[in-house]
């Protein structure tokens, strides 16, 4: 957010100052040698606004650059006027000009991992930006050197004849599409795949479909990932071994979804959702990645889908609750297979003296009304818990620290805890140990008690029986469980943390909403047998796989599907 402006401007202000300071000084002083100093410089500080910026457009700074590198070449050289550094200037002119068109190009290709083939084209159209970076770096160092001219002409040619091979080729797939369809198309085709899972979503949100991946390689179907965004692509394809395909347009789309298709399941409701909607011949499943009681988890564009898998009953009342008419047969209640591996807690465990309490904040949100972030009043939390002799596992959202307040409030929490750490050797997890090095299945385990903010934490906590809290950090006061009902079997933590002591004594000490908590389990997650409660999910996707007049019987020992299914 805020933070990524930030770095993105920085970015932008240096490459461009320190391009035009590296064309003055060499054009305009005798300091050939700092110029091309400087030229190197700003062509590093191009190299960090690629990553910062990948669509950076950095063609006039490469232009001056350029210009600069070249003037203080002849400089250097000092022989008059050289062929082959006038051949060197025409062919960087040249590659300056169609690097940015012949990357553009290459991102509208269609790419994929875990299939048998090797689409190099759009990937080398992807480096082209790096490899002229690369070339004026090796230029500028010639010239520092007084290499003479067609050594820079000779590396000039060989990028230069990557670039002609990638026109070709693009200028190939555009104009004369293989009568069959691309490689990709092809080997889809091969692969026989009867579902999709369709994702779009903003950078750091491959969580959505990685939770899911288990699950739909379960069903024992052949099927394939269609991702919007190219950063999901190296993250997923390790994920799984499906197919995994990029298809930056509608057209690309086209060869994905081959004709085996009989479903699409989806994991948000994400704006780029109706490029595949449109394709009528398919069953159009949201599966959502949680179940909580947040706004955007009624939200009205579910409506458009054919089916809506739902956690439990309670989603069905969420949905009622906000106003949004939605058919009653559109919903089937297949539970939360995630929660499948969490340790279910049957008898209450009060009083403990060292206990170990997970703290899961969540992220502001992209508008005022889904910010339920705790993280502004959390340092009074976590102080009384220390002083509770409470171990922390601080879980924060992948999205806090888009937000520059919340990654300071978030760093003020750690050094607390590192402190206590330090001092007392209680095991307080954080950061990466306890986002990426454990499952969040694994932090729920290893906890006694949670604190949450409103979020889907709170249904997955839900399946082990033991306590929470629930952060209040909106203005509704008494009417916080009538909107958030989830609330009503935890402890409400007020925003002013007034009553931190009191929740925390009926969290970790008393625990009087033991016997609430398991009626409420059933109403949010399915009143499904344990032992085969991810089932339950898996004979609902089959189901929307079979031809139309038909339908699998569920596999023995799994409960029968709900009425609303």
């Amino acid at each position: 957010m805020r933070g990524d402006l930030v770095r993105k401007l920085l970015a932008r202000v240096l490459t461009t100052g320190l391009a035009v300071l590296a064309f003055l000084v060499v054009a305009l002083t005798g300091a050939t040698g700092w110029g091309l100093t400087v030229a190197v410089a700003a062509l590093a500080a191009a190299a960090w606004e690629r990553r910062v910026r990948p669509t950076a457009d950095g063609l006039a700074e490469s232009v001056l650059v350029a210009a600069g590198i070249l003037v203080g070449y002849a400089r250097r050289l000092d022989a008059g006027f050289d062929p082959a550094l006038a051949a060197t200037a025409l062919v960087l002119l040249g590659l300056v000009l169609l690097v940015g068109p012949l990357r553009d190009a290459g991102a509208l290709e269609i790419r994929a991992a875990n299939l048998p083939v090797r689409s190099w084209t759009p990937l080398i159209a992807a480096r082209l930006g790096d490899a002229l970076l690369v070339l004026l770096a090796l230029v500028a160092l010639a010239a520092g050197l007084a290499l003479p001219a067609w050594v820079a002409l000779v590396a000039a040619l060989l990028v230069g004849a990557g670039c002609g091979a990638v026109g070709l080729d693009l200028a190939r797939r555009r104009f004369r599409p293989p009568a069959g369809g691309g490689p990709v198309g092809r080997a889809l085709r091969r692969h026989q795949p009867e579902f999709l899972l369709y994702f779009s979503a903003p950078p750091g949100s491959e969580y959505q479909v990685t939770m899911w991946l288990p699950y739909l390689e379960r069903i024992g179907r052949p099927f394939l990932v269609l991702l919007r965004e190219p950063e999901f692509l190296p993250a997923v394809a390790a994920a799984t071994s499906a197919p995994v395909v990029f298809c930056p347009t509608l057209k690309t789309m086209d060869e994905a979804l081959v004709p085996s298709l009989r479903a699409a399941f989806y994991v948000n409701h994400g704006a780029k959702n109706s490029h595949c909607i449109r394709f009528s011949q398919l069953t159009h499943v949201q599966l959502h990645h949680g179940d909580s009681d947040k706004a955007p988890s009624a939200n009205p564009v579910s409506a458009i889908f054919d089916k809506i898998f739902v956690a439990g009953p309670a989603a069905v009342e969420r949905y009622a609750r906000a106003g949004v008419e939605i058919p009653a047969e559109k919903f089937v209640v297949v539970g939360r297979p995630q929660v499948e591996a969490i340790e279910v807690r049957r008898e209450p465990v009060t009083g403990l003296s060292h206990p170990t309490v997970l703290y899961t904040p969540t992220w502001t949100g992209h508008h005022a009304d889904a910010d339920y972030c705790s993280l502004p009043v959390a340092e009074t939390l976590i102080r009384r818990l220390l002083d509770r002799g409470a171990t922390v596992i601080l879980r924060a959202h992948p999205y806090t620290t888009q937000n520059p307040a919340s990654a300071r409030q978030l760093g003020r929490l750690t050094e607390l805890l590192a402190a206590d750490r330090a001092r007392t050797g209680r095991a307080h997890l954080w950061g990466a140990a306890a986002g990426r090095e454990l499952t969040l299945t694994e932090c729920v385990n290893r906890a006694d008690a949670l604190v949450s903010d409103v979020s889907g934490v709170i249904s997955d906590w839900l399946y082990s029986g033991k306590p929470y809290a629930v952060t209040d950090m909106g203005v509704d006061g008494e009417h916080f469980v009538e909107r958030f009902p989830l609330a009503g079997s935890g402890y409400v933590l007020r925003r002013d943390m007034s009553n931190v002591d009191d929740v925390l004594t009926g969290l970790l000490d008393t625990d009087p909403k033991a016997a609430a908590r398991w009626a409420t389990r059933a109403r949010y997650l399915g009143d499904f047998p344990p032992e085969s409660y991810a089932e339950v999910f898996l004979d609902a996707a089959r189901r929307q796989l079979a031809p139309a007049g038909s339908a699998p019987a569920p596999r023995r020992g799994s409960p029968l599907p709900s009425p609303a299914a």
